[in-house]
């Protein structure tokens, strides 16, 4: 069973920076797309950005030029990092990771962005 460990978020002022990060194991295959999404209660959960194993990228629109995705192929890590960050960001941060043809979760991680 493929295993995504998150780590990172927390509590940061508006306007700060934080980073997200999340390492994925136990996939057979080389892993495909991993991304970021983010919910909040009473919402669907959306996508925030992804990144494909040969590092294209796509972020939603609220998140352009505020957030960067990258990876690390060797370690199946990826990274979010955050930075101009908004109480509207506030929200449990999901990593995705797609290995073989299915996509796999994180148990999320809490990022407070207090006004």
């Amino acid at each position: 069973q493929v295993q995504l460990v998150e780590s990172g978020g927390g509590l940061v002022q508006a306007g700060g920076s934080l980073s997200v990060s999340c390492a994925a194991s136990r996939c057979i295959f080389s892993i495909n797309t991993m991304g970021w999404y983010r919910q909040v209660p009473g919402k669907q959960r959306e996508l925030v950005a992804r990144i494909t194993r040969g590092g294209s990228t796509n972020y939603a629109d609220s998140v352009k030029g505020r957030f960067t995705i990258s990876r690390d192929n060797a370690k199946n890590t990826v990274y979010l990092q955050m930075n101009s960050l908004k109480p509207e960001d506030a929200a449990r941060y999901y990593c995705n990771a797609e290995c073989g043809a299915i996509n796999y979760w994180g148990k999320g991680t809490l990022v407070t962005v207090s006004s």
